[in-house]
């Protein structure tokens, strides 16, 4: 595992290029000049652009899943707890797949799978699926999309990642 992985700013290459079309979109809509740019740091010309990092859902009314597949994002209502996932598989970051049957994920590709918690079962992965910081707003729950806890690097706040109902 290298420095990058477990680097809060790490961010899927998909995920990336979508924060950094946002930011050059509002560069160009707010119309800064090259000149202007010039020696900033990017925060600084493009500030909450960046930092938008938060998506809001519901709280989920029953147990079942939800996938936001544009903001790469799994929401779980399960046993009183809701949980947010990153959607990508950490084995090879394939994106997965809920089987309702058989009430979990599964990883299409090689076939790892993961409790409704994203607790690993079984498969070539190697630990647990990424959770997402997630607190509760009144009748909704807001997730950190660009912070995921690995529970092998950062067991303390994968395991806290949770919203209790």
């Amino acid at each position: 595992m290298s420095d990058c992985d477990t680097c809060p700013l790490h961010l899927p290459r998909r995920r990336f290029l979508g924060r950094m079309s946002a930011a050059l979109a509002l560069v160009f809509s707010a119309g800064l000049s090259s000149e202007a740019l010039a020696g900033r740091p990017v925060t600084e010309v493009i500030g909450a652009a960046v930092g938008a990092t938060e998506k809001r859902y519901p709280v989920p009314a029953a147990d079942g899943v939800t996938i936001d597949a544009d903001a790469q994002v799994i929401l779980v209502r399960s046993q009183q707890s809701v949980y947010a996932f990153a959607l990508a598989c950490p084995h090879q970051n394939t994106a997965l797949r809920w089987r309702a049957d058989d009430q979990r994920f599964q990883c299409p590709k090689h076939e790892s799978k993961y409790k409704p918690d994203g607790t690993f079962i079984s498969g070539r992965a190697t630990r647990n699926m990424d959770r997402l910081p997630i607190k509760r707003a009144g009748d909704a729950v807001i997730v950190d999309v660009d912070v995921a806890y690995k529970s092998d690097a950062q067991p303390a706040e994968w395991a806290a990642a949770k919203v209790a109902l």
